[in-house]
């Protein structure tokens, strides 16, 4: 019985110790998190704390620091906070704990080289009709599908026409003449033969037994792009048998984007790579701006003509396009990173002393290398903000620093732009300011 007492003591004390020990825990829990932030009780250095919140929902407020309902620490919003001339402060840690970082404003020459897509097309100026002079009919057609390479005097079709016989016939009869008249009527026989389209390959061809057919013979070399006749069809003066194309030389069709077209002349140089040609390139220039607009794509053409004597570039082909317009002058850029944008508004965040920012309004320009033109906004030699800018905006959201750059109808979005570029810019885990 005694033994039962003891042990049923040494229960209840440890009981009473577990009890104690928890109360006392709670209680240094409780005070912990306002030790861990010593700005909220040094009103010497930051001021009163007025709220925490999440940088990435500002607008709610809580009264105890510690993780917010999204998992990310709270900030502190301070009764002090400048907002003087637009001018926003962050504690000094807590920049640095968010790896903030900053680029200076500088001018530099940016890069002027573009690349666009193309396509290879047929040179028009490479392009010949062959036809009929006379009504005929196809005797025999040597060339019988499209897309044949032929080469120049190559024979293409034999043709049967009435018309050229008798004239032939005349022609002949008047070769042995010797007086001046005949002379003349045999000159005025070679004349009308020329007129029918015969060459004179043509007429030493039929006086040497080639019969009543006439061969039409390749007038260059090229590709039969199109073949609109088929053997044994009756044709008619001036209709179309066939079209040549050559290869010497080749259109390619650049589309340029409206805003950087502007920048791109007659002979601006190009270099043209083709993804079936691997490691080959074709070089050279710029002949002329097309003055039309694509409808859909909202492009305007370049026309390139290149040299293509081993006929590697084919039409229809794909390209890569790059043009390199002469350099300009010096500008004023930023960093691509720096820049705030909200659809109706860009700015960038410069960076002042002992932690102070201040959201300026910019007029930005084009873009290249990864730096973007300022026209207006910003000189050159400030300090802009290029990581962690969701915070300050946020900041300067709601403390109405934004609505010190103009009418203030930006100001409502900016915690909405500020947690899209937070999200395209994901936060350091260290840094320097």
């Amino acid at each position: 019985m005694k033994r039962l007492l003891v042990i049923f003591v040494a229960v209840v004390a440890a009981v009473v110790l577990f009890v104690v020990g928890y109360l006392g825990g709670r209680r240094q829990a409780a005070t912990a998190p306002a030790s861990a932030h010593p700005s909220a009780t040094a009103p010497d250095t930051a001021g009163k704390v007025l709220y925490w919140y999440d940088p990435m929902v500002p607008e709610q407020h809580f009264d105890k620091p510690g993780l917010s309902p999204m998992g990310m620490e709270m900030v502190p919003r301070y009764a002090d906070t400048g907002t003087a001339d637009g001018v926003v402060r962050i504690d000094p840690a807590t920049v640095q704990n968010l790896g903030v970082r900053t680029a200076l404003v500088e001018r530099r020459v940016l890069s002027t080289a573009l690349r666009v897509p193309g396509t290879v097309a047929w040179n028009p100026r490479e392009a010949t009709t062959v036809s009929a002079r006379v009504d005929a009919v196809i005797g025999k057609l040597r060339v019988r599908a499209p897309y044949t390479q032929v080469t120049a005097g190559e024979p293409l079709a034999d043709l049967l026409a009435p018309q050229w016989s008798s004239a032939l016939a005349e022609y002949d009869a008047l070769q042995g003449a010797q007086s001046a008249d005949a002379k003349a009527l045999r000159g005025a026989a070679r004349e009308r033969l020329q007129v029918l389209g015969l060459t004179s390959a043509d007429i030493r061809a039929a006086r040497h037994g080639a019969g009543a057919a006439i061969t039409l013979h390749a007038p260059q070399a090229g590709v039969v792009t199109t073949l609109d006749v088929r053997e044994g069809q009756r044709v008619s003066a001036g209709q179309t048998l066939m079209t040549l194309n050559g290869l010497a030389t080749v259109w390619v069709e650049a589309a340029l984007p409206q805003a950087v077209a502007g920048a791109v002349r007659g002979g601006t140089p190009v270099t043209v790579t083709v993804d079936a040609l691997p490691g080959q390139e074709f070089h050279g220039s710029v002949e002329a701006l097309l003055p039309d607009i694509d409808n859909a794509t909202r492009t305007r053409r370049a026309r390139i003509v290149l040299a293509n004597p081993d006929g590697r570039l084919s039409p229809g082909m794909f390209v890569t396009v790059q043009l390199r317009p002469a350099d300009g002058k010096a500008v004023t850029v930023v960093p691509d990173d720096a820049l705030i944008a909200t659809g109706q508004q860009t700015r960038v965040i410069v960076a002042e002393t002992d932690g102070h920012f201040r959201p300026v309004a910019v007029h930005a320009g084009r873009s290249a290398d990864g730096y973007t033109e300022i026209l207006d906004g910003v000189r050159g030699g400030e300090k802009v903000v290029v990581s962690g800018q969701f915070l300050i905006d946020s900041e300067a959201s709601l403390s109405g620093a934004l609505e010190r750059l103009g009418d203030g109808r930006d100001a409502p979005a900016a915690a909405t732009s500020a947690a899209d570029h937070a999200l395209s810019h994901p936060m350091p885990t260290g840094g320097h300011p």
